[in-house]
This record gives C-alpha cells, structure tokens and sequence, in this order.
C-alpha cells in the first residue's frame, strides 16, 4: 500500500482536513458518555445537585456545619460566604429567591471561581454528612435514650451543643469515624452522599430543587445534542473528503495506467492478456478505492477513539481495566485466526477473475466460431467451471468473514455483562457510582468497536495489497520502445525512403530469431510487397517500421535516419498503417474515418472512402458517413471493415502507406479497383505491402519473398518467376501458367 503514497500527494490538504475532523468527531463521541454519567449520577441520583457547596444555607446550619470542619478550613469556608439579613443592604436583592431569609439570616455563596469549588467540596461535604448522621443518631433514639460515642445519653439533649463543648480534635474525630465509609472512597463519593442534606438545605431555604434537578438535565442534554449534531457534520464531510480523496486517487491511478499501457509494445502485450489489463483497470482499482475511503474514515478514526477510550477508562475506574484487556486479547486472536485462513485466498480470488474475464471475453469475440463448431455446451462447461471456482472461493472468504461478526457480538455484549456483574458489586460498596458504571460500558464499547474497525480493515488491506500489486506490476513495467534523450527530427520535406540494413530480429526469451540479415531499400513512388509463406516473418517486417518492435541487431533508415533516434510520435505521424485485423471504434463512419487527421475536410473523407471502394455501401446506408459503427465494427461485414480501415489510413495522407494483409477479405474485382485507385492517388508516397495473393502484389515494382525469416529472393513478379524457385510455387499454387503471364 506504501506504493499508493505518491497518488497521494495532491490530497495532501484534503487528509489532514480530514484527519482535525475525526479527531474532533473522535472528541465529541469520547464526550457523550461523561455527560451520560453525569445526567445519571448529578442529574438524576443527586437531584441535580453538583457540589456539597450549597448556595445559600441557613445560619443556624452554618454554625452546626462549622462544628466538624477544623480551624484552617473554616476560615476559608467563611470567606466564600457573605451573611445577610434584614439588615443588610443586598437584603431585597435575595429575599425573592431565597424566602427563608424573612425568618432566618442566611449565608450566601460568593462568586467563587471552580478551583476554590473543587477545594470546598470535600470539606463541606464532610460537614454536611457529620450532621446528617448526628440527626440520624438522634432519630434513632430507643426508650428516651441516645447511644452517642460509647454513652447513654437523655434523648431530648441537644447533641449538636454537646459537640460544641467537646475539643476540635475530639470533635474532628468522632466525625471522621462517622463518615469513613465516605471518605475511603473519594470526593465523588463524598459529593454524592452529601447531596441529600445539601437539598435538603435548598428546600429549608426556600429553593425549588425540582426545577434544579429538571433544569440541570435540560442543560446537559442540550449540550449532547450540540456535540451530537457537531459529530454528525464532522462524519459527514469526513464522507465526503474520503470520497473525493479514493476517487480522485483511483481516477490518476487508472490514468496512468491506461497511459502506461498505451506506451506498450507488443513485446509488453505478451505478458499481459487484455482481460488481465482488464480487471487490473477496472476490478483492481475499485478495491484500491474502497480501501482507501475506508482508511480515510476507519483507519485514522479507530486508534483516536480506541486510545481516547482507554485514556477515559483509566480516568473512570482502574479496577475493571483487566475486562478490556482481556476482550483486546480475544479480540487480536479473532482477528489473526481470520487473517491467516482468509488471506491466501485474496490473491486467488483475483486471478479468478482473470480467468472468468478471460473465458467470457474469448467467448463473445468467438462466438460465430463455437456457435459454426456447436462446442456452445463445452464453453458453458469451461465458463461454469471457472465461475464455481470463483463461487466457491468467494464462498469460503465470506464464510470466514461472517463468523468474525458473531463473534464480535458475543465478545461485546460478554463484556457488556462482565462490567454490569463488576460494576454491579462495586456500586454494592459504594465504591462506584451508577452514571461511571454506565460510561466505562460505553467507553468499552468504543475501544472494541476501534479495535473492530482496525480489524476490518486488516482484512480488506490484504486484498486490496494484492490490487495494489497486480497495479504496480503493469505501472513499473519498463517499455521496450522508448523514445531517445535528445531525438532527432527528420526535415521538413522527407521523402520516405525505407532502407533495412542487416536487420535480425527475435521475441523475448526466444532461442532463434525470427528474422536474419534482412536487406532491402523500399523508395517512394513505388509499391514494395512482402509474400512468403505462413510464419515467414512478412508482418513481423513490416511492423518494425512503425517500431511496435525494435530490431536486435542491424538498422532501419527513413531517408538515412536510424528510426530509433526519432520520437515515436514523430515516426508514426509520417506512417498510414492498416493493421491485418481491421478494426473500428464505437462512433460513426466518419469519426472512425478522421481518426487518422480530426482536421480531416468532408471532401477529404469522401475521396478516401472512393478509394478505398467504400463509397457505395456508405451511399447504402440512410445516415451516409453518419451512420453508426458498434463497438470493434460488429456491425459491418469484414470486407467493409477492410475498406474502412484502408479509407482511414488514406486520410491521413502519409508519406509511408502499410498494408499488413489489408486486401485477404475482398473479392478480386474489389481488389483490383482499390489498388488502381491506390497506385494514383499514393504516387509519391511509400507503399509496403504483405499479402498472400499473388494477384495482389503482381504489378508492384519490387517484390520481397521470405522463407523462415531470410529473404531468398527480390524482384519484380517476371524476375522471381526465372530466378525464385519459392516464389514460383507459391504463384503456380495460386494461378494457372496462362494468368500469371
């Protein structure tokens, strides 16, 4: 996937938009499950009660609190408070929210900043419990009589006035062992407890708790929306971002893959069948795409909620981490057991489609020779063969894969019920609140659901890794044919000479060549025709021309310059080539036909087409040169594909004219029309010709016969009738003595 880095790069600012959205997406999903607990524990449990702070308390209260907070403490208690009465200034200021004042001087919380809160809560909340069990000692008075620290004592004394009397140390003491269950486990812990008294005091004071409570769950749940909705538009354009990001990647990528394959030679179409080029443009790419919006979304997302999820566990409670540790063991073990059972079978699974792509298209392409031959039942069988293969494997990687996702569900919801059995216990001792317990769920949640996302995406990579492969194989191939560094150019007015000096030739990875020491001078004005037996080497010639091939050993010359120091573009713009298959692109007549020169002129088309002897099945047809050509020219006889392949070439108006067996589909009438046309209108270009009918190349000015790859004769047709003994039969194989006269 390393390879894909440089694809990349021109969305170097659409990622890093990307990743500050998950993380702020990542941010507000971590979030939502503190302001759940807090609803549950502040909101609902305490009543909406945030502190053991309260913001106002009577002055009868503040002095029975003040008896268990020692010395140092209570003076800072006493600066955070003001005390007013009916006297005080600011009296009408509070008197409307706080009724109680009419009767009772009351103490009023300062506007204290959330530090000096945090610092008052434990000691305040200490008080706050010490007196709540001092009343609960009173209340539980039996017969009269109060059982205080070790005494018996009437059941009408005032406790509180009894504290008062007793030394701070004492008095500090006999509160800590009231309140040790409380204050072993925390200033949470504590705030919670002391809750009901701190609410208890609102109400004493005139405060309406209900509408704190209520007004304090609006408040949180209002913000989870907003950071709700926040994460909702960040997952949204991460979406969107993804998507422009995968596919823009996989529209350079199939780019230069096309571009790559056009730059090929034949040489290079041998190691790769069109349907593998195929699959590799289209299938392959579509995996690398999807995988790469994936990571955009999963694989940056994952490890921040995953890391942001165990950084809030710890922060919630140490005690159940070894629940998600164990579900991240069960977890990686999963995953690597799925790996390794699924991950040889990505790589079959595209050279299966390979073979299917291979299979169909050979099929559709052949399918007048199956249906002539009646072997449609044993392509059925050798395509079914390929597709249950395909099936099958397929069928396997999903069975695996479908098992990962139950297993998943049973390791989080056996988690789920592990942290309810714990938690159940420790909110049981008091040593966990309810809304924490709740949270660590989710946030266990969350670290499984990252780890589960990496996973699926440890799964797709190794496939996608495969298209990455089968991709780069064809990107980092090396082309045969390459154009020099400093090209030279030919001059402005060339003639076209072809000469071939000493030129040998083999295919890659062949023992012989296919051509030996070949020599000849093909010049303008004249029609140079190649004709020898099946296998000769005739097309292999004259495709060396063009430089689909590049000669092993020898030269070929374009009026003295070696081909091979001229820019590929620049050779081929001198060069009208008629391949031995004609072939046509989807369009029309006359798109197919100004493929040669887009500047081409109606009249320029229409002369071609005379030529060429199309003109009058063109004049057939209602549409003229409108008229549609299906995909590879299907809808046109083979004959009329010849000829419009030739009309093509002759629009060019080249200086180099080749017929690769351009004339083998038309009848002899046709042929000899097309190639008197031909002789006027290329008088001064450069004609090679290949062709297997002697009544083709009977009249061109020099005829090249080639046996196994060696020329065993050149001449006009009289001459290598007296001299070539190759030639003579291939001529008295074809013609009667009397025709070849």
């Amino acid at each position: 996937m390393l390879k894909l880095m440089k694809y990349l790069k021109p969305f170097i600012a659409l990622v890093i938009s990307a990743v500050i959205l998950l993380f702020v997406q990542a941010m507000c999903d971590l979030a939502l499950p503190d302001y759940m607990s807090n609803v549950v524990n502040v909101g609902i449990q305490q009543g909406g009660i945030e502190n053991a702070v309260p913001k106002a308390v009577r002055e009868s209260e503040m002095n029975r609190l003040l008896l268990f907070i020692n010395e140092g403490d209570r003076q800072g208690v006493l600066e955070n408070y003001t005390l007013v009465d009916k006297s005080s200034s600011n009296y009408s200021e509070y008197s409307k929210d706080y009724p109680k004042l009419e009767s009772e001087p009351l103490y009023i919380l300062k506007n204290v900043d959330k530090s000096q809160i945090g610092r008052m809560n434990p000691v305040m909340g200490k008080a706050f419990l010490a007196v709540s069990s001092v009343e609960k000692i009173k209340a539980g008075a039996k017969n009269g009589v109060i059982n205080f620290n070790g005494q018996k004592i009437p059941a009408d004394t005032d406790l509180f006035a009894l504290f008062s009397k007793l030394p701070e140390a004492q008095r500090l003491k006999i509160s800590e062992n009231m309140n040790k269950k409380f204050t072993s486990l925390g200033d949470s812990m504590i705030i919670q407890a002391a809750s009901d008294p701190v609410k208890d005091e609102y109400k004493a004071v005139g405060i309406d708790t209900n509408k704190i409570q209520s007004g304090y769950i609006i408040h949180m749940g209002v913000i989870m929306l907003l950071i709700s909705l926040l994460g909702a538009v960040c997952t949204i354009a991460v979406g969107l971002i993804g998507a422009r990001i995968a596919a823009g990647l996989s529209k350079n990528l199939r780019r230069d893959l096309f571009v790559k394959v056009e730059s090929f030679s034949n040489e290079e179409f041998n190691k790769f069948s069109t349907a593998s080029l195929i699959t590799r443009t289209t299938n392959d790419i579509t995996q690398i795409q999807l995988v790469v919006f994936l990571a955009v979304r999963m694989l940056i997302y994952a490890p921040i909620l995953g890391v942001g999820g165990i950084l809030k566990v710890l922060n919630k409670s140490t005690s159940m981490t070894w629940i998600i540790s164990l579900a991240v063991v069960v977890l990686l073990g999963l995953i690597g057991s799925i790996f390794a059972v699924a991950f040889p079978k990505f790589k079959i699974v595209q050279k299966l489609v390979d073979k299917l792509n291979l299979i169909t298209r050979e099929n559709l392409s052949g399918m007048m020779v199956v249906r002539a031959f009646n072997t449609q039942r044993f392509e059925e069988t050798r395509f079914d063969r390929a597709n249950q293969d395909l099936t099958d494997t397929n069928l396997f990687i999903n069975r695996v894969m479908s098992a990962m996702f139950p297993a998943m569900m049973l390791i989080m919801n056996g988690v789920t019920i592990l942290i309810v059995w714990v938690g159940a216990h420790q909110i049981a001792n008091s040593s966990m609140q309810v809304g924490d317990m709740m949270a660590f769920m989710q946030y266990a949640m969350q670290i499984i659901f990252a780890f589960l996302m990496m996973s699926f995406m440890f799964i797709l990579i190794p496939r996608a890794s495969v298209s990455v492969q089968r991709v780069n194989e064809v990107l980092k191939i090396k082309p045969s044919i390459v154009d020099p560094e400093k090209p030279v150019h030919f001059p402005d007015e060339i003639r076209g000479v072809i000469e071939f000096k000493n030129v040998s030739f083999k295919y890659e990875g062949a023992e012989k060549n296919v051509l030996s020491d070949i020599n000849f001078k093909a010049l303008p004005g004249q029609t140079t025709a190649f004709i020898g037996s099946t296998g000769s080497g005739k097309s292999t010639v004259i495709n060396l021309v063009p430089r689909f091939y590049d000669v092993t050993e020898g030269q070929i010359l374009i009026d003295g310059i070696d081909i091979r120091k001229v820019a590929q573009h620049e050779l081929r713009d001198l060069i009208g080539y008629v391949p031995q298959k004609g072939s046509l692109f989807k369009g029309t007549i006359e798109s197919n036909l100004k493929y040669a020169r887009a500047d081409a002129s109606a009249d320029d088309i229409e002369k071609a087409a005379q030529i060429a002897q199309a003109q009058e099945f063109i004049d057939e047809k209602p549409e003229k040169f409108e008229s549609e050509i299906s995909q590879g020219g299907s809808n046109v006889s083979g004959g009329q594909k010849q000829r419009l392949s030739i009309a093509r070439a002759l629009v060019k108006k080249a200086k180099i004219y080749i017929f690769d067996d351009s004339f083998s589909a038309l009848d002899f009438k046709t042929d000899s029309a097309l190639r008197r046309a031909l002789n006027t209108e290329t008088k001064s270009s450069t004609i090679l010709i290949v062709a297997q009918r002697i009544s083709t190349i009977k009249n061109a000015q020099q005829i090249v016969v080639l046996e196994e790859g060696k020329i065993v004769g050149v001449g006009t047709h009289d001459e290598l009738m007296e001299k070539c003994e190759t030639y003579r039969e291939i001529a008295l194989s074809q013609l009667s003595k009397e025709e070849l006269a």
